[in-house]
């Protein structure tokens, strides 16, 4: 069987990515290893004889794909973090990370660690593959790649255990140390954070005169309900609303949006009523549409001037999992599914115009595709000296990350659309994860086996020591010196989606969501350089 395997490199790569995929989806009390799974499952292959290896190719294809997929769907948000949050988040965030570093530069010290091994320690501490991928590239640019190769990937794998479990025990002991009552925070930064948004829709009566004879326009300039109004029930006619309506006592209104702005549209407008318009279909209904036509991609709905060419209204977006109010400032996406009300005569029209293919919609734009990753390798391969002593490269990881980044955020150039739809990002990147973990833990697997020592239970706890102390800092400097909400922070020190999925399950909203989303761009980029900075300054 071993000679079998070792003969046919392929088939071992998908016989390693099929039994850890299917060993990361068992859970332990609620806890999985996920993707993750797959790197240790390469390590059982490995170790079983030096002859089962998987090309090197592999591996680099691996690490772009996963790379550039992170940066094309974490560009957007890394620019407005960046751009809303303002120097002082920026610098914390920075902190945070750097003390991280610090703590593992400590430990170097103390435990004798090699440089390899702490970069190792280091990655696997704080859950990012990412970081451990740009060190590989690192590692592989020198001549003795193989031994510091193995010391790296045995640092990861012995600390990533307590990567998860250090951030969820910091939180636990945080909330109790902290007494945080969760929805008395959320309320209390609801205006600051109004991120429990899920989106619903009701009928309002119109019974307060003041909000008569006024446009929808300038109703939602003052009042701010950040709402979708679309079909009205007026003077026994149904027409659809516009920005220039105005209501008048009486009418009744379907409006959508987060449950808190529905509250607070009922007590301006009237109130609640039990009219059956949202299931009344007769003159107007209501379809999802999956945008597949490229042409309207990474535009905002405003830009689309949809009230000139149908009468028609959006009202709510889902991409993903994620249902969104439709706002004009909306950018939407290649497979996005958009909910319309409009004439029944519209509705053919409008699945013309925006293409509702779901094949099309989940189809790569191999140019596009191609052309961002040639440029991240290109840019990964250029060498940047700073002074006589010291040039690096940013290498297969940074490159193509940087370029992802920058195009991610600028979504298309001219007819050149350079995101991808959600389901083809996810399904690249997850592709992308496997090729590289299956690689990497085949390629060491023989090495981890000849580490099991007493070496491996300090990598443990050295592991355990940048892990919960760098969540506990973050958790107590950000929830005393920062304000800053505990359940945002939670999600700040949600490295791994199994700390994330723990952290909302202990919120019970979504601020943590909001909290990963705003740390993850700006922590992949720093620890890929740290991870780096680690191994080159400690070697």
């Amino acid at each position: 069987m071993i000679e079998f395997l070792s003969s046919n490199p392929v088939l071992l790569l998908f016989t390693v990515a099929a039994l850890g995929y299917l060993i990361g989806n068992i859970k332990f009390r609620g806890i999985s290893l996920g993707v993750a799974a797959i790197l240790f499952t390469g390590l059982a292959f490995g170790a079983m004889d030096p002859s089962l290896q998987i090309p090197e190719v592999i591996l680099v294809l691996g690490l772009s794909l996963f790379i550039y997929s992170i940066g094309l769907s974490s560009g957007p948000a890394f620019f407005e973090s960046y751009r809303k949050s303002g120097v002082k988040d920026i610098q914390f965030v920075l902190l945070m990370l750097l003390s991280s570093g610090a703590i593992a530069v400590g430990l170097f010290w103390l435990f004798g660690f090699s440089a390899a091994k702490i970069a190792g320690i280091y990655s696997g501490s704080t859950t990012n593959t990412a970081a451990l991928a740009g060190v590989i590239d690192l590692i592989s640019q020198n001549s003795n790649s193989v031994a510091n190769l193995e010391d790296l990937v045995v640092g990861y794998t012995f600390s990533y255990p307590m990567g998860v479990l250090g951030s969820m025990m910091a939180i636990l002991i945080c909330e109790r140390m902290f007494k945080i009552d969760y929805k008395a925070e959320q309320k209390k930064f609801k205006d600051e954070y109004p991120v429990d948004v899920g989106v619903d829709s009701i009928s309002v009566a119109v019974t307060n005169e003041e909000m008569c004879g006024i446009s929808i326009r300038d109703l939602n300039i003052k009042h701010r309900w950040g709402v979708v109004f679309g079909r009205i029930f007026s003077n026994g006619n149904i027409k659809l609303a516009n920005w220039d309506t105005q209501f008048v006592l009486g009418d009744v209104v379907m409006v959508v949006g987060a449950s808190e702005a529905l509250e607070q549209v009922v007590q301006d407008l009237g109130e609640l009523s039990d009219s059956d318009l949202p299931f009344d279909m007769r003159h107007y209904d209501s379809r999802r549409i999956f945008l597949s036509n490229p042409m309207l991609a990474g535009r905002t709905i405003a830009s689309l001037n949809l009230p000139s060419k149908f009468n028609a209204v959006i009202t709510r977006i889902r991409r993903g999992d994620m249902d969104m109010v439709a706002k004009a400032h909306t950018i939407i996406e290649q497979g996005d599914r958009i909910r319309f009300i409009a004439k029944r005569e519209d509705l053919k029209n409008l699945s013309t115009y925006f293409g509702d293919s779901y094949k099309e919609s989940s189809t790569i734009n191999l140019f596009s595709f191609g052309l961002g990753i040639a440029l991240g390798l290109f840019l990964g391969s250029l060498e940047f000296s700073l002074g006589d002593q010291f040039s690096f490269k940013l290498g297969y990881a940074g490159g193509p990350l940087v370029v992802g980044l920058v195009l991610g955020a600028l979504r298309r150039t001219g007819p050149i659309v350079w995101t991808m739809p959600y389901s083809a990002n996810v399904t690249l990147r997850q592709i992308g994860i496997i090729l590289l973990l299956a690689t990497i833990g085949v390629r060491s697997g023989n090495a981890f086996i000849q580490s099991l020592s007493l070496e491996a239970f300090w990598i443990f706890i050295a592991g355990s020591i940048i892990s919960i102390i760098t969540a506990f800092l973050i958790l107590f400097v950000g929830y005393k010196f920062m304000n800053k909400p505990f359940a945002l922070l939670t999600g700040m020190v949600a490295n791994q989606p199994a700390i994330l999925d723990f952290s909302l399950t202990r919120a019970n909203n979504n601020l943590p969501s909001y909290g990963y989303s705003m740390m993850l761009p700006i922590a992949i980029i720093v620890k890929i350089l740290l991870a780096q900075l680690l191994y080159l300054l400690l070697i």
